[in-house]
């Protein structure tokens, strides 16, 4: 069993009376790329959350490669569970430089392996090379978000969560950062969870997908073939693939 991420019949919520995961159960392989899908409500980022651990769960079991690390704030998954996570917002720091957000990513390394992830992360986005002295603030939103990608994996993670990576992008930079998304599993070996509000283009780079509902999972498969299932187009994706 190569299971990077296991999630048992979870429940978690914002305030004591309200569930916003209702018993949640789901995997994710070692270097798979899974996209967690649904209506806004539903309970995509309340998940990455707890699995992150910022929202701590009233029941069931979060383990990252087979340890139980349910009750672990944050900062400890980051560090010691080799976990990454990329927030939706606010995931940079837009008055330092682009070297400066790397740094931070990695203050835990030592200064030598520190320097050998920053050349390891130029060379496979060459953007950052060019602007490694940039201030963070002059990047496109498609160079943020690949400066926010790359900061997560300086710490060399093996599981990495992102919250809407396409947010706010145009559709051409749109598929830039998935590509990068790509490359981060390729090259890295990382298995990725992402929470995506466009379900087409990221059933286009997954393997496997997750759609819930309610707090739920509505739906599960092969993310090739929910992407032509008419019915999961019709109700989820908004109509029809090209």
């Amino acid at each position: 069993m190569n299971r990077a991420i296991t999630v048992d019949r979870l429940r978690a919520g914002y305030t004591r009376e309200v569930d916003i995961l209702d018993g949640i159960s789901l995997q994710v392989q070692r270097a798979e790329i899974v996209s967690l899908l649904g209506p806004n409500g539903c309970g995509k980022s309340t998940l990455l959350k707890a699995i992150a651990g910022f929202v701590q769960p009233r029941s069931g079991q979060v383990l990252l490669e087979r340890r139980d690390v349910s009750a672990l704030p944050a900062h400890e998954k980051m560090r010691s569970c080799s976990l990454g996570f990329v927030p939706q917002t606010e995931n940079i720091f837009s008055a330092l430089s682009v070297r400066e957000n790397l740094q931070i990513g990695g203050h835990y390394l030592a200064p030598a392996a520190r320097l050998g992830r920053i050349e390891r992360l130029c060379a496979l986005y060459p953007v950052l090379a060019r602007k490694l002295r940039a201030p963070a603030a002059s990047l496109s939103g498609g160079e943020r978000q690949i400066l926010a990608l790359a900061r997560a994996l300086m710490p060399s993670p093996k599981v990495l969560l992102l919250d809407e990576p396409s947010a706010g992008l145009a559709p051409m930079v749109l598929r830039q950062v998935f590509d990068a998304i790509v490359e981060i599993r390729d090259e890295e070996q990382v298995s990725i969870l992402m929470v995506e509000q466009n379900a087409v283009e990221a059933l286009r780079i997954s393997d496997r997908a997750y759609i819930l509902a309610l707090g739920a999972v509505a739906l599960s498969g092969r993310a090739d073939e929910l992407l032509h299932d008419p019915k999961v187009r019709d109700l989820y994706l908004g109509g029809r693939a090209a």
